[in-house]
């Protein structure tokens, strides 16, 4: 995820201080990952450096200076191009998981055992990531789903795998 962008978007909406920036960051996208303090302030500079946002006030309120930042015009143009460019896809083609089934085939340890066991972890977590959905709102619930949707695209490799493990054996120990 770019900070800098989703910052930027956030900043469409209205100048913010820092501190209100990581809390809408955090409300909509750092559940699982909240900010630090230091990488909101960090992006900030850059940004303003690169003439993306501009400091639209300075208070204090008897505390430390707190800037207010603005998004610029050319954060606007930065921030729709982003959005338009599509994401590329994740083809997974130097999986850990195969990796390790590899791994365990070539030094004579149970790469049945081994898909057993992330079997379970998988399954595992999709039980907490559905619970969590029931539980969450819209948001929540879609990007549970991202996640169960790979999650079960996971499992049909372990089965595969499971499945032509014999023939790995073959091919990899020759």
């Amino acid at each position: 995820m770019s900070i800098g962008h989703t910052l930027l978007g956030l900043l469409e909406s209205g100048p913010r201080h820092g501190y209100d920036l990581k809390r809408a960051f955090d409300d909509r996208f750092g559940h699982d990952r909240p900010l630090h303090y230091g990488q909101v302030y960090s992006t900030m500079s850059r940004l303003l450096k690169n003439g993306l946002v501009e400091v639209d006030g300075v208070e204090s309120d008897g505390g430390p200076e707190r800037k207010r930042y603005a998004i610029t015009e050319a954060g606007i143009t930065d921030v729709e191009q982003w959005l338009a460019q599509p994401e590329k896809p994740e083809p997974y083609l130097q999986s850990t998981l195969y990796t390790k089934v590899v791994l365990a085939l070539l030094t004579g340890r149970s790469a049945a055992g081994l898909l057993d066991v992330q079997r379970a972890e998988h399954l595992r977590m999709m039980r907490v990531l559905t619970d969590r959905k029931r539980r969450g709102d819209l948001a929540d619930q879609l990007i549970c789903d991202h996640a169960l949707f790979h999650l079960e695209a996971d499992l049909r490799w372990l089965e595969l795998a499971a499945a032509r493990l014999d023939k790995l054996a073959t091919e990899v120990r020759a």
